[in-house]
């Protein structure tokens, strides 16, 4: 993969040419953030680039043998982990087509995806105690074409103690142009000594006019609706996409939403009970789109209020709704609603009992829309 085809990133790509220029690469860089935000990408990417023997001041070639083995994900100084299901094998080669498929098809993509892809009982991937035997044993190897060796671990998060513990010698003192690239959404879960041996990458969301040509170009919307899936996304193109892609009507998170304030506002506690049986009864992913379009719902509110429609990125329908809407959002309760709503997302992600969850979410719903 090239920079240009990671979308936006400018600073961060002018940051790792200028890096690998100058040779002084840190051994092991931590790249941490949303996936959606392209940690995965600017990795690849940046492995080109190190590898390509025609780099210019802004890219790889794409044309060298070296670009082109690194491209086809086929480079023998390459080498990839990624967590895998168990109970079909414990080491990363295994999947290996599965990776590079996913990759040639689109590298921005999440656990959940990859996921879906490995294993159709959709069991939880991790990185086990022998992938770590697998990565020392790589390493140790001399390289092939005589420059550098890189490893590159996608969600390090999900190695288990043992793997952990037995990789610390070897980040710490690594074979010589040895580097790993671990590419990481929730670094806090690594060992607090892994941690400490990598230079940590911030990936920041994607600017919204990269994102917003990138939208428009991919799925061929106008430049008000692509603006909107931005807002609502919030520099994440992942899910930008899931939102685009969840359902033939995409509405459905709008009605859901009316629907809630509604029931909400006028007290009405069968409408509120049969709400949150509803949603209940809907996948977890699309559970965690509708809490994010409440959020971004929230945020737009406020604008609303405060600043008029000039900085509102919503469309027609939701501007509508917004006219009536937005007075119940104010000082007084949008800390409490953002608060409530990110809670809850958190524990959907954790497997809470959604029929609770979001009774629950309901009357604290009803409680925050009347102190406004």
């Amino acid at each position: 993969m090239q920079f240009k085809n990671v979308i936006g990133q400018t600073e961060l790509k002018k940051d790792f040419i200028r890096e690998i220029k100058q040779g002084k690469i840190a051994h092991a860089q931590l790249f941490m953030g949303s996936l959606g935000h392209g940690g995965l990408p600017l990795a690849l990417a940046f492995t080109q680039y190190l590898f390509c023997k025609n780099p210019s001041d802004t890219d790889s070639c794409g044309v060298c043998p070296s670009c082109l083995k690194v491209q086809d994900l086929q480079h023998p100084d390459v080498h990839f982990v990624y967590p895998v299901v168990q109970a079909i094998s414990k080491v990363s080669d295994s999947f290996l087509a599965d990776w590079r498929t996913q990759l040639k098809e689109e590298p921005y993509f999440d656990a959940y995806s990859w996921t879906k892809r490995i294993d159709s009982k959709e069991r939880k991937p991790i990185i086990s105690t022998e992938e770590s035997v697998e990565i020392i044993r790589k390493l140790n190897l001399k390289s092939y074409e005589g420059g550098y060796k890189v490893m590159l671990i996608w969600l390090p998060e999900e190695m288990n103690s043992t793997c952990s513990n037995k990789l610390l010698k070897i980040l710490e003192e690594p074979p010589k142009h040895t580097l790993f690239l671990l590419v990481s959404e929730d670094p806090s879960k690594l060992l607090v000594t892994i941690q400490s041996r990598t230079q940590f990458i911030r990936i920041p969301k994607i600017e919204s006019e990269h994102l917003t040509n990138e939208l428009s170009a991919r799925f061929r919307l106008d430049k008000t609706q692509a603006e909107s899936i931005t807002a609502f996304s919030e520099g994440n193109f992942i899910q930008a996409c899931d939102f685009l892609n969840a359902s033939d009507d995409k509405g459905v998170y709008r009605e859901h939403f009316i629907q809630l304030m509604r029931t909400s506002y006028k007290k009405d506690v069968l409408g509120m009970m049969q709400w949150a049986d509803g949603l209940a009864a809907e996948g977890k992913e699309r559970q965690k789109l509708f809490i994010q379009y409440a959020l971004h719902m929230f945020r737009q509110s406020l604008l609303s209020n405060y600043m008029g429609d000039v900085l509102l990125r919503i469309s027609s329908e939701e501007e509508q709704f917004l006219k009536n809407f937005a007075p119940f959002i104010s000082g007084n309760n949008i800390r409490e609603f953002i608060e409530t709503f990110d809670d809850a997302y958190y524990h959907i992600d954790r497997n809470a009992n959604a029929r609770i969850l979001f009774t629950q979410m309901c009357f604290q719903t009803m409680r925050f829309i009347h102190q406004a």
